[in-house]
This record gives structure tokens, sequence and C-alpha cells, in this order.
């Protein structure tokens, strides 16, 4: 396995990337391909895929491309520990600000007694309780970003019970993946 070697397609395709992904990466200076083959195509080694499922694993913990690039081409443990330290404290605040969200939406479903199993709630009812909670816009899209992420099928659930498209569901899901 440690000879094998990957096109940029099979690469990105390995860790459910795009090809663009991985120029991009190439074009931020973090994966480069080890090689050209006798047709000048990017080729990628056992070594470039270990670094992009680094790549990827910090990715999927919040970390900015910026910052995984300080992570890898740090030589100690101190750059990367304080930049995984520093997104923990990001992550108790963002915990914090969404229990603070969970808690205004419980209290206005106890206040406008919206649980009642007989009454369908709308899209436009539904923004009309968060705004009234405070929310902005932006609190809005990250419930939802946050929503996706902890709990896709229930999301989903959700989006369709208020009577939304499908078309409109698949838009919100998908900006809310890549949130």
């Amino acid at each position: 396995m440690e000879n094998q070697t990957f096109t940029i397609s099979a690469l990105a395709k390995t860790h459910g990337l795009s090809r663009s992904t991985l120029l991009y990466y190439d074009r931020l200076g973090l994966l480069s391909p080890s090689g050209r083959s006798g047709s000048n195509y990017r080729v990628y080694t056992a070594s470039d895929a270990r670094r992009l499922e680094a790549i990827c694993q910090y990715r999927r913990m919040g970390i900015p491309l910026k910052e995984i690039g300080a992570i890898l081409a740090s030589t100690g443990h101190t750059s990367s520990s304080e930049i995984l330290k520093r997104r923990l404290k990001n992550l108790e605040r963002e915990i914090t600000n969404l229990r603070r969200q969970q808690r205004c939406i419980v209290d206005i479903l106890k206040q406008t007694e919206l649980t009642k199993e007989s009454e369908m709630i709308s899209k436009e009812k539904w923004v009309a309780v968060m705004r009234a909670a405070g929310m902005s816009d932006d609190d809005m899209r990250n419930w939802h970003i946050q929503f996706e992420k902890m709990e896709p099928q229930g999301h989903q659930e959700f989006l369709e019970s208020l009577g939304i498209g499908e078309s409109e569901i698949n838009e919100i899901r998908d900006w809310s993946r890549k949130g």
C-alpha cells in the first residue's frame, strides 16, 4: 500500500471531495502532488493520502484552512495544540449560544402553546416565532447548520412538518451541510 499512487480524481473520490477542492488545497499549499505522470497528470502517494485525511479530519473539526496549514507546517506540538484549544473554546461558546437559543424556543413554545399536535405550524409562523425570540437571520442560519450536523434526519422531518417544498428543503439542507 505504501507504494500505491493515486490520480487527483481517485484521491478526491476516496475522501468524498471534488477534484476542484484538491486543486484549491494545492493552490493554498495544503496538499501538493508528489509528482507527475508521463502524461503530466498529478500523482499522489500514500503519504499524500494520509495528509489529505488529516486535512479532512481538521475540516470536520471546523478548523479553518489557514489554521490547518499552520498545524501541518508546525514542527512542534505547541502550534497545533494552541489552535485545537482555541477551536475547543469556540465550540464551547457556540454550544452555550445554541443552548440559549434552545431555551428561547422552548419558552416561546410553552407561551404560545405551539406544541399542540392538532395545530400545524407553517414556515412563516416558525420564522416569526424565531424572530420574536430575538434570533437574527445569522442565528437562524446557525441553528439550521447545527441541527443538520447533530440530527440530519430530524432536520429533514422538521422542515417537512413546516410544509416546505422538497426543492427548498434540499437547498436549506445543502447550505446547512456546507456551513
